[in-house]
This record gives structure tokens, C-alpha cells and sequence, in this order.
């Protein structure tokens, strides 16, 4: 048999090769299992929402920038208390406001939106450990598939029938453990890793501005006064 008829051979696979209900079985319940135990329903629920982010541009706060300009504006010209009635989408961005328009000071309100971009920050890593702890968990469940199969094709050396499943189940499971960890698992951690990264960096740019607005109102009564 020549090389071409060697390859041709090989790659002539019936569709369903490589797929085994039960080592899919094992890998994907074990991994989401050890999942569900590892984190709270939350931090779950978080890592699963997290995936619509995935396809998504980082962050960039150029409009959140460009939104607190004009109610800088609109504060100089009708007072601090005129933003209380400006609809503002960002959650972040809304509560430095509010805390500026019930005469909170610069400090105060730069530290409120460092804090809220640390708590913001913090739960973005908890969705990410989750990705990572199913990234580590699917190698270890795909060895415990292997384990299994060995384990049930030893115990099946009488019946030669059988022990081409056991075989199948023991060597994709390390197949399937290993694609969900390096394909799946891993390279969404390190995507959600690097806009979360991207998107603390981009909210630090607000914290100057948003104080500003604090100081509006005195300012602005000194003019007047003036």
C-alpha cells in the first residue's frame, strides 16, 4: 500500500469518530460539576452572562468622557442641582453624579468612583475564575474518563465486543478534556481577563472629571456673588 493510500486511510473517518456520548458525558458533567461546587450561583451566573461581552470592543470611556463635559456645562450655566433630572445610562457614571449633586466633596466623590470600579473590577475576576477553574478542572475530569474506561475494558478482556467502547472512552475523554480546556475554557478567561483589564483602565480617566463636577456649585456661587 502506498503513502496516498495510507493517508487516504486515514482520514477517512466516519463522522461519528469522535464523538462518545458517555466520555462527553463524563468531561462536560464532571467540569460543569466542579464548577457549581467551586463558585457560588452568582459568580456562575456572572462567568455564563460574561460570554455576550466576549465578541464585544474593550471599553472605551471617550462617550462617558464627552457626556460629563456637557453636564459640566449645563452645571455652569444652571447650577449643580440641574443634573439631578440628566438621564444617565452607566451606573458608575450616574451615582458619582448624584453623590456630586447632594454636595459630596471632589475627594469624595473621586473615591466613590475608584470604589465602584474596584467592585466592578472584582466581580469581573470572579467570572474569570470561574472560566479558569473549568479550564483546570476539564483536564482532570478527561483523565478521570480515561481511568474509567481502562478500568471497564480490563474488566471486559472476556468479551472482545465491548472493549473497543471502553478503549473509545478512555482515549477521547483525554481528547475532550484537553479541547474544552484549551479551546473553550482557557482562551475565554484570557479574553474576559484583558477587556476587564482594559475597561478598569478606560473608568480611571472618569474619576478627574466626575470630581470636577463636585466643585461646580461652589464655584460657581462665588461668580455669582462676584
Amino acid at each position: 500500500m502506498n503513502i496516498a493510500a495510507l493517508s487516504e486511510s486515514a482520514f477517512s473517518l466516519v463522522p461519528g469518530t469522535f464523538l462518545d456520548p458517555v466520555a462527553i458525558g463524563i468531561v462536560l458533567g464532571g467540569t460543569a460539576l466542579t464548577v457549581v461546587l467551586r463558585n457560588c450561583a452568582a459568580d456562575v451566573g456572572r462567568a455564563v452572562a460574561a460570554l455576550v461581552s466576549l465578541g464585544r470592543r474593550p471599553f472605551s470611556a471617550d462617550a462617558l468622557l464627552d457626556q460629563t463635559a456637557s453636564l459640566e456645562r449645563i452645571a455652569r450655566r444652571h447650577g449643580l442641582f440641574s443634573l439631578d433630572r440628566s438621564v444617565i445610562a452607566d451606573p458608575d457614571m450616574a451615582a458619582a453624579v448624584e453623590a456630586a449633586v447632594d454636595g459630596a466633596e471632589p475627594e469624595q466623590v473621586a473615591r466613590l468612583v475608584n470604589d465602584r470600579i474596584t467592585a466592578r473590577a472584582e466581580r469581573h475576576r470572579a467570572a474569570i475564575e470561574v472560566w479558569t477553574g473549568a479550564a483546570e478542572a476539564a483536564p482532570a475530569m478527561g483523565l478521570i474518563g480515561t481511568i474509567l474506561g481502562l478500568v471497564r475494558m480490563f474488566a471486559s478482556m472476556q468479551d472482545p465486543a465491548t472493549i473497543g467502547a471502553a478503549m473509545a472512552v478512555a482515549l477521547l475523554a483525554t481528547l475532550y478534556g484537553a479541547l474544552v480546556a484549551n479551546l473553550i475554557a482557557m482562551p475565554v478567561a484570557s479574553r474576559l481577563k484583558r477587556l476587564a483589564r482594559a475597561e478598569a483602565g478606560e473608568r480611571l480617566r472618569l474619576a478627574a472629571p466626575l470630581a470636577q463636577l463636585a466643585s461646580l456649585e461652589r464655584a460657581r456661587k462665588r461668580e455669582l456673588a462676584a
